[in-house]
């Protein structure tokens, strides 16, 4: 299973449940990245959606303890459940949020990081990659800069 994240310089990934800056290169990536996959993601990040609903072209997970019925997705109660129906996906991405991401990353075995070079406020984090030693950044799949703000789209390798 794999993951996919934005963060800035600080590994912040967001604000009041929303990104505070988004970068149309790194939506594309995501998009183009994730399509036809299966996506785990959390339920407050879901409503952060457009209208709320699914991501469409992907198999939606929806990560959470209540207990909710939601049209167009799949709801598992625990990580376990999420990685065991991810087992059965050709591809599989967590996408957040802070809370899904912390609980899953250590099913990961593969995270493609946006690094976005600025700091906004944030009160959602992503643990640093960099500093954890069972991670390795293995390759910058891509750089650029869009509105004057730098990026690089970085593949992180769990160390074996």
């Amino acid at each position: 299973m794999d993951l996919i994240v934005a963060v800035y310089d600080h590994w912040g990934i967001g604000k009041d449940g929303t990104q505070p800056v988004a970068l149309s290169a790194d939506r594309k990536f995501f998009r183009e990245t994730t399509r036809g996959a299966m996506v785990i993601v959390g339920r407050k990040t879901l409503a952060d959606f457009p209208g709320g609903k699914p991501l469409p072209g992907r198999v939606n997970v929806v990560l959470t303890r209540q207990d909710l019925q939601l049209p167009g997705v799949r709801v598992c109660r625990n990580p376990e459940a999420a990685a065991e129906l991810a087992k059965g996906a050709e591809r599989a991405f967590v996408i957040g949020g802070g809370s899904v991401y912390r609980e899953m990353l250590a099913l990961c075995s593969r995270a493609y990081v946006t690094k976005v070079h600025i700091r906004p406020v944030c009160d959602t984090f992503f643990p640093d990659l960099d500093a954890d030693p069972a991670w390795r950044m293995a390759q910058i799949l891509q750089s650029g800069e869009e509105n004057g703000v730098s990026y690089e789209i970085c593949l992180y390798l769990r160390k074996k």
